[in-house]
């Protein structure tokens, strides 16, 4: 079946049954019998510790250090080792219950981005501290919105990017995080809503991997339980 006739054939079938989940793929099916749901997208858990060993996968394919900790007082001494580690000298931050403690834990200099944007300050830091919606186990993916990471620039400009969140905040696939979202603000949601799914890289050149092309070169998640 060519391309064409597969799209044409997806549309008959939307127009005349319900359509699956929007992380499955309806076969095309006579449409007196009802669809059966072929996965395409992988799988994200059937139970939330599933879903946390799925996306701990997915994190290592992308290149985006997981960092598990049991309470927030050992999140502040991870990020504390992380800012040793790689000799951080400016921080920003968004301001957040999980975020703003730790960054005013810090010795080098920080500052609340959210609270006072300016955008060549931004692009002098060498890193963001910023909280998120949710994290998509699925596909290794951090949603962050306007009213959690304190607007675009905060997630982008700064070569280095930690999330802090907890672990009640991993949803199994994309279908739940448009869920939560939609339930958490109704009709008014944030002016943005941005999937990040690992470091920013391209592969342009030669088809030769490059990280930190278009935002953060260095991509952390530090994972409260609970």
């Amino acid at each position: 079946m060519s391309s064409r006739e597969n799209i044409l054939g997806r549309i008959r079938e939307a127009l005349q049954v319900k359509a699956p989940q929007p992380h499955l793929q309806a076969p095309l099916t006579p449409t007196n019998h009802p669809p059966q749901g072929k996965e395409w997208l992988p799988d994200g858990g059937e139970s939330l510790t599933e879903s946390l060993a799925i996306l701990e996968g997915q994190l290592a394919k992308l290149k985006t250090v997981l960092v598990r900790v049991p309470n927030e007082t050992l999140a502040v001494e991870a990020v504390k080792l992380l800012s040793q580690e790689k000799g951080w000298k400016q921080v920003a931050y968004q301001g957040h219950p999980l975020v703003t403690p730790i960054a005013q834990s810090l010795a080098c200099q920080t500052w609340q981005a959210d609270a006072d944007f300016n955008k060549q300050k931004l692009e002098q830091c060498d890193v963001s501290l910023t909280s998120c919606e949710t994290i998509v186990a699925q596909l290794g993916s951090i949603l962050v919105s306007s009213q959690t990471s304190g607007g675009r620039a905060l997630s982008v400009l700064p070569p280095a990017h930690v999330v802090i969140a907890r672990t009640s905040q991993v949803v199994p696939d994309l279908a739940d995080a448009i869920g939560q979202i939609k339930e958490r603000y109704g009709q008014k949601l944030p002016s943005m809503l941005s999937f990040i799914t690992g470091p920013s890289r391209t592969g342009d050149i030669e088809r030769i991997l490059v990280l930190g092309a278009h935002g953060p070169k260095e991509l952390f998640l530090v994972l409260i339980d609970g």
